[in-house]
């Protein structure tokens, strides 16, 4: 039996990270020691998903896999998440992890941008989704069985109809033609509660909707979401993001 290669996931929790953590483990080539997402350490949410820390915990249990939190301030700097990012990476290489997994699918800058951070200390990158048709990954993830729920999206493309709504095949069709159907360039977010990498599906309530102006969202808000760093909100279109609050379900399964 060949030694499968130990790795870390960088993991959103959303669509995207759910259908590529598929692949990583049907492949059989890894080794993942750890789920790995940036949270913010003052409201304990998802960055920039803003899906809180009990469900994220809850997603690493239900896959079976041990979750690394890497805590970052809101208002903190970009050297501020690239520290306390490094820092975490470093443990596990210590361990004998040498590659890093996201989730991206095209964008060129973001994934320079994430390679020359791990070359800094010694790391590579890898990514299993790049440059393939989001509308074709989109139809596999669907095709599944995945299940995920939209807990985030910038106003310049979408506004509050749209937190709180599943992904599915109506959702994905009726999307304005700019929106990428993955949202890639951060038109939305998503919180995966359901699919072949979960051992049962989550359970969890749709809360309030929430609008944030642009200005209230920190710096390290929108570098650190993990598998997906949001791209800068678009010139003179984004006023802000609605989120939906999603709660863990009221009573146990």
């Amino acid at each position: 039996m060949s030694v499968r290669e130990k790795v870390i996931f960088c993991w959103s929790g959303g669509k995207d990270s759910a259908l590529c953590l598929h692949h990583v483990m049907e492949s059989g080539r890894y080794e993942v020691l750890c789920l790995l997402t940036t949270v913010n350490e003052e409201y304990q949410r998802v960055s920039m998903h803003g899906v809180r820390t009990i469900l994220l915990e809850q997603q690493a249990e239900a896959i079976g896999l041990p979750l690394e939190k890497v805590f970052v301030s809101r208002g903190g700097s970009n050297a501020e998440y690239e520290e306390r990012m490094s820092a975490a990476l470093l443990k596990y290489k210590a361990l004998g992890a040498e590659t890093v997994i996201f989730g991206d699918i095209f964008l060129e800058d973001l994934r320079k941008w994430r390679e020359d951070n791990l070359a800094k200390i010694g790391m590579k990158a890898v990514f299993p989704l790049w440059k393939r048709d989001t509308r074709e990954l989109i139809g596999e993830f669907l095709a599944l069985g995945f299940g995920s729920v939209i807990c985030c999206v910038n106003d310049a493309w979408l506004g509050e109809a749209a937190v709180g709504r599943n992904i599915s095949g109506e959702f994905i069709r009726t999307l304005p033609p700019e929106v990428d159907p993955c949202g890639e360039n951060g038109e939305f977010h998503s919180f995966a509660f359901a699919g072949p990498i979960f051992k049962k599906p989550l359970r969890f309530e749709v809360g309030e909707k929430v609008y944030r102006p642009l200005e209230w969202i920190s710096p390290a808000g929108n570098v650190s979401s993990s598998d997906t760093v949001c791209p800068p909100p678009v010139q003179g279109r984004t006023k802000g993001f609605w989120f939906c609050d999603l709660l863990p379900a009221a009573t146990p399964a």
